[in-house]
């Protein structure tokens, strides 16, 4: 059987679209573990690469972290937390917490730092306070490159979110793990998909985004 096989057959069964282990019920439990690692990656992240961004301090420090984070294996640190953590919630969101902090931390910083000092050092003499000058000058014009930064931690916390079946939860995860538990390599495949259909519509998603939040003058710019 080919993979196309398998795909028609999982989503064509009427089974597979009921239940608590239906598409649908898996499909909103992927999303709750990402949307709430993305929530937190987001909210240490974000104001930790635009506050060094702007000020030009720490940004050796941060490179460090953020390398060291990205040695971190997923699925090894999810094996540790859950033995310090048992079963929940927790095991889960620490390993894809320091999987998307990363991307968001330095591409934050970077765009920042890479703002022209020009139009930086005219608000300054007009007397705009530096709270003022980061989210009113550089924000915007740095807001394409953070997005791709957001963007590539959304997408990589949707790939690995699977590893929460790992730990007994739920997610797209749980079609993949118990698939090949069982030999239902229908189920592997199916679930599989439906993992790459979500990076692909978060990635989308992201680009309606940018669309959106970025005036046309700075992607014109870009």
């Amino acid at each position: 059987m080919n993979v196309l096989h398998f795909v028609s057959a999982f989503f064509g069964d009427g089974a597979h679209w009921h239940g608590y282990d239906g598409i649908p019920a898996r499909l909103l439990e992927h999303l709750r573990y990402s949307v709430i690692a993305f929530a937190i990656a987001a909210a240490v992240g974000l104001p930790a690469g635009l506050l060094t961004g702007h000020t030009g301090r720490g940004g050796n420090v941060l490179a460090f972290l953020a390398t060291a984070a990205r040695a971190l294996p997923s699925f090894g640190l999810l094996v540790l937390m859950f033995i310090l953590f048992g079963f929940g919630l927790v095991p889960v969101m620490i390993p894809l917490v320091v999987l998307a902090v990363p991307p968001i931390l330095v591409t934050t910083y970077e765009a920042v730092r890479s703002v022209d000092p020009s139009p930086v050092d005219a608000a300054r003499g007009m007397g705009m306070s530096e709270s003022r000058v980061l989210l009113q000058v550089e924000l915007p014009v740095a807001l394409p490159v953070v997005l791709g930064g957001l963007r590539s931690a959304a997408v990589q916390i949707v790939s690995t979110a699977t590893i929460a079946a790992y730990v007994s939860l739920g997610g797209l995860g749980r079609y993949i793990i118990d698939g090949l538990y069982q030999h239902d390599y229908e189920k592997v495949v199916g679930g599989a998909t439906l993992v790459a259909a979500l990076a692909l519509a978060t990635l989308a998603l992201f680009w309606a985004a940018g669309r959106l939040a970025v005036s046309p003058g700075v992607r014109r710019g870009g």
